[in-house]
């Protein structure tokens, strides 16, 4: 795997998937501005996978902003650092001296066929690498996207969802890229996990409170917003503290107590796509609407006679990824039980 990251929360929960997963090799993760800005998402993501014992998984930087558009952040949702209330140690390990789209594409180059990209952000740094090596779809296992609304409402706008809305022109590069490669050869198409089925990994206090019990630990329950989880082990008192603020969000504007875990559902099909049902669609993006830019327009019934090129996904089994979550990342809780942070 090769992630790609905008790190809030539930990207910092996708990186702990990953350094949880013995069916993951972790290559590298990128950084690009979306949820924070970029210097923010960089810092965290270090200091998380330095949380679940991974500081030789080398972490770059991309673009800081979209190829064309304003940069536009989420703090509100994910807090000033993209970690909400959670506190972690200044990462030790330096970053990358590599620019991340020249990494996605040194890495593709290096091991053409076994690389599957996740991103679980903008696409800006994805959108670069392939303007600068335009096999990259042929040279990549897959790539795998967070990203869209494709028979649901958005997140962000009634019809858009936050990572396409913060550069929709970036994933109207990857998309036609992708569709070239596939005129030309057998590419996969592109797996999209949309807020259709990301909506339903709805993680909540229970599921919270069974991942410290696997770890042998147990969060504090309060939601107080000056205090900060007493579970002892590190991993859980990160949770805790992170989910918080994530959970309070929801609470305030989606009527629950709890939080969509879209990027850990990400991640967790990459490795196992029997997690999801996919239909292959026409996809395309808004880019000129009044009321609709960044919309992704899925030509369900076929009107634009054009060929499929991409796989969206249409139904996730929720139960089974938010068991695999909790056994998963209350493992590496475990293990890294006695870890002073």
């Amino acid at each position: 795997l090769l992630l790609d990251v905008d790190t809030g929360i539930d990207d910092s929960l996708a990186l702990l998937y990953a350094c949880a997963s013995d069916d993951a090799e972790l290559v590298a993760v990128t950084c690009v501005s979306g949820n924070v800005a970029l210097p923010d998402v960089e810092r965290s993501t270090r200091a998380v996978l330095e949380l679940a014992g991974r500081s030789d998984v080398e972490v770059a930087l991309g673009r800081p902003v979209p190829l064309v558009r304003p940069l536009d952040i989420a703090p509100e949702t994910h807090g000033p650092q993209g970690i909400g209330y959670a506190q972690l140690p200044q990462p030790r390990t330096p970053a990358s001296t590599r620019f991340g789209p020249d990494l996605i594409v040194e890495e593709a180059r290096r091991r053409p066929g076994e690389i599957t990209l996740v991103t679980l952000g903008p696409v800006t740094n994805l959108a670069l690498a392939v303007l600068r090596e335009p096999g990259l779809p042929r040279l990549l296992r897959r790539w795998v996207l967070m990203g869209g609304a494709y028979r649901t409402p958005g997140n962000t706008s009634p019809t858009t969802e936050w990572n396409v809305h913060c550069d929709p022109e970036a994933l109207k590069v990857c998309l036609a890229a992708w569709s070239a490669a596939g005129i030309v050869g057998d590419v996969p198409r592109p797996l999209a996990l949309g807020l259709d089925v990301t909506e339903r990994a709805k993680l909540t206090p229970e599921h919270l409170m069974a991942l410290a019990r696997r770890a042998g630990s147990e969060p504090d329950a309060s939601r107080d917003e000056s205090a900060g989880s007493v579970a002892r082990n590190p991993v859980v008192r990160y949770l805790a503290d992170a989910l918080r603020f994530y959970m309070e969000f929801h609470s305030r504007f989606d009527g629950f107590y709890g939080a969509f875990i879209h990027d850990p559902l990400a991640v967790a099909a990459a490795l196992d796509p029997g997690l999801v049902r996919t239909e292959a669609l026409a996809v395309d993006v808004e880019l000129g609407g009044t009321l609709t830019t960044g919309q992704t327009v899925a030509d369900w019934r076929r009107h634009w006679n054009r060929p499929p090129n991409v796989d969206v996904a249409v139904e996730a089994d929720s139960d089974r990824f938010l068991e695999r979550f909790v056994e998963r990342v209350g493992g590496l809780a475990a293990a890294r039980a006695d870890v002073a942070i």
